[in-house]
Formats: structure tokens, C-alpha cells, sequence
């Protein structure tokens, strides 16, 4: 009997170590846990740290508390395109995500289960209502412009009031797509390639419109500019004229021989520039008095 006291003392320290590891865990700073003792609801815990429960009797179930996002593109492959009417009476297709998160761990294992997808679909449920309340309220300009902001805020605080009966809570609602069917876009991508193309002929006429006054300008500019210029150049052009001549006159004046002599050289320089130029004229002509009288005639 006493060969067996180490034997037994250690099957018992095996079975208190076992009965021990069965009766602690670990919760993490990232989830919540619900201490469940034969399918009931015994304890929830919100508290990270090292926590006990009894064995055999009681198990643990965990439940994710960071943001979870929801694609509304991922809940369902085999469905088509959801289409949302607007103000307009037009069709558009919508993508968006949810961002959620779980609030009270109780409440929700007992409305779906602790079934991530159950949420999914009763939050996309909520949303795709809310959604569709506000498309039909607005244009597509507002929802994707100006009034997106707001009108994502009345959808997430509407559709929070039916999240909160399931215990998560919404955090926000973001559009990731919108815009026409394809047997649509067509026609609206036609009128708007239509539009572009009238803004850009009517201002490419105006640009010629205003280059031609610029140019016309331009031409009225030089012409005028160069008819001052020519009267000017014609004004100083007759000046030097008048000018010249009263110099002439006043040379001639002082001593009429001289001026004559120095004429018929220049006459006499410019007929005879080259060797063979050759002049006909008659030989007593006065062409040639000072050839004939160097000295000249008094």
C-alpha cells in the first residue's frame, strides 16, 4: 500500500492540475465572453483577464468586440444588382459597406445566435430600407455631392433603432458605388458627350469672335501707326528736300561759274565712269565748253 502512495499522490496532483486547466481562461481585450452552464445564459464578462468557471458543467463561448465591416457587394453573389429609385424616377445601382460592432453579447446570442450572418442580413435588412426611403427623397446629385453626409446619418440612426433589439450598434454607413445601369449609361454618357461638345463649340466660337476683334484691332493699330510713321518720314523727307535746294540756291548764288564747272564735272564723272562707255552727241555741244575752255568763258 504505501508502493502506491506516490502513484496515487501523483494521479491526484494530474487530476487537480487538469480540474484546474478545465476551470481557467483567458479572455482578450478584443472580444467578449458568456459563461454558459447547460445552455443557459450564467455569466457574461466584458473584462479582459483570467477568469474561472467550473468544469463539465459550464463552457465559454467568445464574441468578437472590434468593428466588423459588412459589404453589401459580399451578402449574396447569387442575387443581382439592387436597383434604387430616386426623386428623378431614375434607377441606380448601389454598392456599400457597414462598419458595426457588438454592443451587449447577451442580447445578442439570444436574438441570432451569436450568428455573425444572421446580423449581417438583419442589419442589411434595416440599411437597404433606410437606403431606399432616402434615394427616393433626393436626386443623384445630392446623394453623391452635397447632401451625402447627411443623408448617410439619417440612415445609420434609423437603422440603428433596429440593431439595438439585437444588441450591435451601427458606427457608420458608406456608399461605395452608385451610378447607372449599363442600358442607361449609354444615354446619359450620349447627352453629356452632347453637352460637352455644344459648351466647347460655343465657346471656340466666342474665342473666334474675340480673336477676330483682337486682330481686327491689331490691323486698325498698325495701319494707323504706319500712316503717322509714313507722314512723318514724308514731312522730314520734304524738309531735307526744301532744304538741299536752298543750299543749291544759295551756292549758285554765291558764284554761278563755279557751280556750273563743278556740275559738268560731276556730268562728266558719271558719263564717262568706264572704258567703254561711249557717248553720241554733237561736238560744239555745251556738254563739252569746259572740255574745250578749261578756263572758262567770261
Amino acid at each position: 500500500m504505501r508502493d502506491r502512495l506516490p502513484m496515487i499522490a501523483g494521479t491526484l496532483f494530474l487530476l487537480l492540475l487538469a480540474f484546474a486547466s478545465m476551470s481557467m481562461f483567458v479572455v482578450d481585450q478584443r472580444e467578449y465572453a458568456i459563461v454558459f452552464q447547460f445552455g443557459e445564459v450564467k455569466q457574461p464578462i466584458d473584462s479582459p483577464g483570467l477568469k474561472f468557471k467550473l468544469p463539465l458543467i459550464q463552457d465559454v463561448r467568445r464574441f468578437e468586440r472590434r468593428i466588423l465591416t459588412m459589404d453589401s457587394a459580399k451578402m449574396d453573389t447569387s442575387r443581382s444588382e439592387e436597383r434604387f429609385l430616386t426623386s428623378e424616377k431614375q434607377n441606380v445601382i448601389v454598392d456599400y459597406f457597414v462598419k458595426w460592432r457588438i454592443e451587449d453579447p447577451v442580447l445578442y446570442f439570444k436574438s441570432v445566435s451569436g450568428d455573425t450572418a444572421r446580423a449581417e442580413e438583419r442589419l442589411n435588412r434595416a440599411i437597404n430600407a433606410g437606403l431606399r426611403l432616402e434615394f427616393g427623397r433626393h436626386t443623384v446629385a445630392e446623394v453623391i455631392s452635397a447632401k451625402r453626409d447627411a443623408i448617410m446619418q439619417q440612415v445609420s440612426t434609423r437603422a440603428n433603432r433596429d440593431a439595438e433589439t439585437i444588441g450591435v450598434k451601427i458606427v457608420d454607413v458608406r456608399l461605395k458605388r452608385v451610378e447607372y445601369p449599363s442600358e442607361v449609361s449609354s444615354n446619359v454618357y450620349s447627352r453629356m458627350e452632347a453637352e460637352r461638345k455644344r459648351i466647347a463649340n460655343e465657346r471656340r466660337s466666342k474665342g473666334k469672335a474675340e480673336s477676330e476683334k483682337i486682330r481686327a484691332d491689331a490691323d486698325r493699330e498698325r495701319d494707323i501707326t504706319v500712316a503717322n510713321a509714313t507722314r512723318e518720314a514724308l514731312q522730314i523727307q520734304g524738309e531735307g528736300d526744301a532744304r538741299a535746294a536752298a543750299i543749291y540756291a544759295e551756292a549758285y548764288n554765291a558764284d554761278p561759274e563755279f557751280y556750273s564747272f563743278y556740275r559738268s564735272l560731276e556730268a562728266y564723272r558719271a558719263s564717262f565712269a568706264g572704258k567703254e562707255d561711249l557717248v553720241v552727241i554733237a561736238p560744239d555741244s555745251d556738254f563739252f565748253k569746259y572740255l574745250k575752255a578749261p578756263q572758262g568763258r567770261r
